[in-house]
């Protein structure tokens, strides 16, 4: 790997986050899911979960909106929705999940600075009641329209976008936060992708 591949490659992993990530739903959409994406890797989001618990597994996702975002996250699986919250508690304090409701709260008012995984669902049916059982609370993104309702890559930068600028003032972005042996394994993983990309434009 070149110095100045290196040098880059770095300066984006020093970026990223190790106390949010985003949790999908039966999202059908693989064009919704590589949009989502999209956003993680743009505001430091390192880590997805893909739980498909009444759909089958994605096999691929869709290449014209996520312009190959996958290959620079780590993708999580799931078909099981207890397995998947008992490795997201591991990991992060709060389980939030975006659904309209009487205790639901606005996404301005909620604290993204501490570790949290943010749930999404379904296009048309959103969020199981049994993935809201298992969340410690909802938040829904302000609105003033008819219609009150939102594509879900598109409420999914909306929140991510706020949990950026509230990780900025408080200082997130300034220092790394992921360690080794992770940082330096997706160093290398990085630098295979880099000169996989060469190789192939030459």
């Amino acid at each position: 790997m070149t110095p100045e591949r290196h040098q880059k490659l770095s300066s984006v992993l020093n970026k990223r986050q190790n106390d949010i990530t985003v949790v999908l739903e039966n999202v059908s959409d693989p064009h919704n899911i590589s949009a989502v994406m999209r956003t993680c890797d743009a505001v430091g989001v390192q880590e997805i979960y893909v739980l498909n618990t009444k759909i089958p597994k994605h096999k691929k996702w869709g290449a014209k909106s996520s312009s190959s975002a996958a290959k620079w996250l780590t993708i999580h699986q799931f078909s099981d929705a207890k397995t998947c919250f008992n490795e997201l508690r591991t990991k992060y304090s709060r389980i939030l999940s975006t659904h309209l409701s009487t205790d639901a709260v606005d996404l301005y008012e909620v604290d993204l600075t501490q570790p949290v995984a943010l749930v999404f669902g379904n296009e048309h049916f959103g969020l199981s009641e049994d993935i809201l059982a298992m969340c410690d609370g909802n938040f829904v993104i302000p609105q003033v329209g008819i219609i009150r309702s939102l594509n879900i890559s598109v409420a999914c930068a909306i929140t991510l976008y706020e949990a950026y600028r509230q990780k900025s003032i408080a200082g997130h972005y300034d220092a790394a936060k992921l360690t080794n042996p992770l940082l330096g394994s997706l160093l290398t993983e990085w630098g295979f992708y880099e000169e996989a990309a060469d190789n192939n434009e030459q």
